[in-house]
């Protein structure tokens, strides 16, 4: 991935992804409605999938490149210690830092920190946590020739139920509309290799199902947030979950 001090994208959201396939898994659905909203979306997925069982990084590459263009997001690929070897390091931090500072979004998503998962998850979530906060820090010098930068949400999706924490309130994103789940499947379906050898699709929609029917909803994906939410009017929520 190319650095720049002048990409920037103001309202913009960027999600990190461990692997090729872990947006369209883990929030795809959300991402889908913010581009079909207007929003501009980057994508930094921070290995090949080399490490996989179903085959090659090449392919897994071509497949993220095939789901990024039908939500019409920018991907980028940002290689750290490969497929299963990604390890918690400052220099990775200051990595990621220098990401978010060269793209300056808004808001950031990443996979959840819970232990209970595919390792380079919780530790990719880890490390952009940190990295957020190291982002706005203007005296680091190893971050020098990038603007300091302030985020103003970072939210953390869980690629599967046992990912989710039970120890913060969940956030129930809306997906319900047709044009968003749509172009979710899309999405998906277009990680070939990975969706022909397990039911991950319906893994993700089942998910979808039963969050959005406990909201009164049709379709739903969570997000979970670590820090308190400020909000200066009530009208700012939708609904509240009191369908149960």
């Amino acid at each position: 991935m190319k650095l720049t001090r002048k990409s920037k994208a103001k309202g913009s959201i960027l999600i990190f992804g461990a692997h090729p396939d872990d947006i369209e898994f883990g929030c795809g659905g959300i991402a889908a409605s913010e581009s079909l909203a207007g929003r501009t979306l980057h994508y930094v997925i921070c290995s090949q999938g080399e490490s996989g069982s179903f085959t090659d990084s090449k392919t897994r590459q071509k497949e993220a490149a095939a789901a990024a263009k039908i939500n019409h997001a920018h991907l980028h690929f940002l290689e750290l210690d490969g497929d299963a070897k990604l390890q918690i390091q400052t220099r990775h931090c200051l990595t990621l830092a220098k990401v978010i500072r060269s793209l300056s979004p808004e808001i950031v998503l990443c996979p959840t920190t819970v232990k209970n998962q595919h390792p380079d998850h919780y530790k990719l979530g880890e490390m952009v946590r940190d990295a957020a906060r190291l982002a706005r820090y203007a005296g680091l010098e190893e971050l020098k020739g990038f603007k300091a930068h302030k985020i103003k949400h970072l939210f953390f999706y869980a690629l599967s139920p046992s990912a989710e924490p039970t120890h913060k309130q969940p956030l129930h994103y809306d997906i319900s509309s047709s044009g968003v789940l749509t172009r979710w499947k899309k999405m998906m379906l277009a990680h070939k290799s990975q969706v022909k050898s397990k039911k991950y699709v319906e893994l993700q929609l089942s998910r979808a199902r039963v969050a959005g029917l406990s909201s009164g909803l049709e379709y739903a994906q969570t997000l979970f947030c670590e820090d308190n939410l400020v909000i200066s009017t009530l009208d700012t929520f939708t609904s509240s979950a009191r369908s149960f």
